[in-house]
């Protein structure tokens, strides 16, 4: 059962239309706006279930990656400023 109400405004044009196809339909403008937005809705669910399974297999193919670099120093990070300005003066000095 249908109890929520909305509305909003359009331009006199575009609720003549609405109503011409909801006549030429045999529906009432409730239906005509309820089955557009369904439609709407239900087409963007299907364009974004493709995006959403492009990202899984994107995920799937970085996961693969993920923790698998093995540096062996476990003090790089905290060398990290160090050893970029060291690279810097050799950059520099060139």
């Amino acid at each position: 059962m249908k109890s929520a109400v909305y509305s909003w405004r359009v331009s006199p044009d575009t609720k003549a239309a609405l109503e011409d196809e909801a006549r030429r339909l045999g529906e009432s403008m409730s239906e005509l706006l309820d089955r557009i937005a369904v439609e709407w809705l239900d087409a963007r669910r299907h364009r974004n279930a493709g995006t959403d399974a492009e990202q899984l297999r994107m995920r799937a193919g970085a996961s693969k990656a993920i923790g698998k670099i093995a540096g062996g120093d476990g003090d790089r990070a905290a060398r990290a400023r160090a050893t970029v300005r060291e690279h810097l003066g050799h950059r520099r000095a060139r």
